[in-house]
């Protein structure tokens, strides 16, 4: 099917899955989950074929990791898309309303964008987890995963379509883009698509930005730091700064930058050094550093660089006023994190560090709509309007003005002795 085809019956699908109600979509997504379960196997079969595919194209070990979609990798996508259903229903929720006079009410209510297209890695959960979030919010959606997931996606695209239709909802509200020339199609037709969502480097992101009219919210590079603070806890700070960099590596919320207070330098350093040595970390630390423990030497670049593997540079600061200067020239605005037992200190970095996620003693790995309790997510957003951070169903809903009336025309409340509003704020719900 052409893409434009594809977007324009998208379009009139998301019409219809606008309007249906939330426990049809409910029902779907336990359909999607059951379909997952039984047809396991088939899924596993598509996904050795991508597997072999990318060894013998030689993809590097972390994009591999990402790509394997096994027995756990479905079994918890199972149990994301359980957690999504007992979400309340986010369509046609009254966010405000006003009296504007007597029986002239004014109501805000929620409703989904419309057509998002979404172009993301070679994570085939990734598919299920935008998809599925599409559908509770009643978002029609079309996708483009990487090449190296193609059978994959094809199988889990197909399973998911299947499973929507058989709950009643509207052929056509998904899509699968395969080429970049779909894309390139895509970003053409800012008349049928309302948002596209990027996920990947910078220079993507920008590449989208520079080619379409459409809206687009992106996604960035992930270069996220963990600051040890001179008012740490050593053990803890060990801890997070392990997991945050370790407990998956190929990530966009792992940390790749460690900054360090020179108080506490001494006494972290060669902890850090040997639990990291434990998990083949390589560190590349500043001079400084280097006075303390053995590393290779950090350059520009290391600051500026999303390793996504076992790789994390090392900078011992002076203050926690240069931590956060650091932060905020060299990372993307996506997460980062500073351990420190002083209150007022952790204060401090939140309100100025300019990022997505701030977070305090805590890993950057909780930086996840899932863990958040979004039921999923479309992905991390570096931007400041619309959604940013996680971007769960919130970030998929927008509203609309509902004005309801008895014969009320504006004529009656301009000019001379013309009737006044009352703006009054009411407590009910739009029915």
């Amino acid at each position: 099917m052409k893409i434009q085809q594809m977007a324009e019956t998208a379009k009139t699908a998301g019409i219809r899955l606008a309007a249906s109600d939330g426990a049809s979509r409910d029902k779907a997504l336990a359909l999607i989950a059951k379909a997952l379960r039984e047809n396991e196997s088939e899924i596993k079969t598509a996904n050795q074929r991508d597997l072999h595919k990318a060894q013998v194209e030689h993809l590097s070990a972390p994009l591999l990791k990402r790509l394997k979609f096994d027995q756990s990798k479905i079994l918890e996508t199972c149990e994301g898309l359980e957690s999504l259903r007992r979400i309340p229903d986010p369509v046609g929720k009254t966010l405000c309303a006003t009296e504007l006079d007597t029986g002239l009410e004014l109501f805000k209510v929620s409703c989904p964008i419309g057509v998002i297209g979404v172009i993301f890695e070679s994570r085939p959960d990734a598919l299920v987890q935008i998809s599925s979030l599409c559908l509770k919010s009643g978002n029609a959606v079309l996708l483009k995963g990487g090449r190296e997931a193609a059978h994959t996606n094809r199988a889990l695209a197909d399973l998911i379509s299947a499973a929507a239709r058989q709950a009643g909802i509207p052929d056509g509200w998904i899509g699968l883009m395969e080429t970049r020339t779909d894309v390139q199609e895509l970003l053409g037709l800012d008349h049928t698509i309302d948002l596209v969502i990027p996920r990947g480097s910078n220079a993507f992101v920008k590449h989208i930005m520079d080619n379409t009219r459409i809206p687009v919210l992106g996604h960035a590079d992930g270069i996220c730091h963990v600051y040890v603070d001179k008012k740490a806890d050593i053990d803890m700070a060990i801890r997070i700064t392990v997991d945050s960099k370790c407990q998956y590596v190929s990530v966009c919320n792992a940390a790749e930058t460690l900054l360090v207070h020179k108080d506490l330098a001494q006494d972290f350093l060669p902890g850090i050094q040997s639990a990291l040595d434990a998990r083949n970390v390589e560190i590349r630390g500043c001079e400084q550093t280097a006075g303390y423990i053995d590393v290779i030497p950090a350059t520009e670049k290391d600051w500026q660089t999303e390793y996504l593997d076992n790789i994390l540079s090392i900078k011992i600061v002076d203050t926690l006023e240069q931590a956060i200067e650091h932060i905020n020239f060299y990372g993307s605005g996506h997460t980062d994190v500073i351990v420190s037992q002083d209150k007022q200190r952790a204060d401090i970095f939140m309100r100025l560090v300019d990022t997505a996620d701030a977070m305090v003693n805590c890993s950057s790995r909780f930086s996840d709509g899932f863990r958040f309790g979004l039921g999923a997510e479309v992905g991390i957003s570096t931007n400041k309007i619309h959604a940013r951070g996680p971007v769960g169903m919130e970030g998929l809903m927008i509203y609309q003005w509902r004005l309801i009336g008895n014969g009320h025309i504006v004529s009656d409340y301009t000019g001379k002795g013309s009737k006044p509003f009352t703006h009054k704020p009411l407590q009910q719900e739009y029915k």
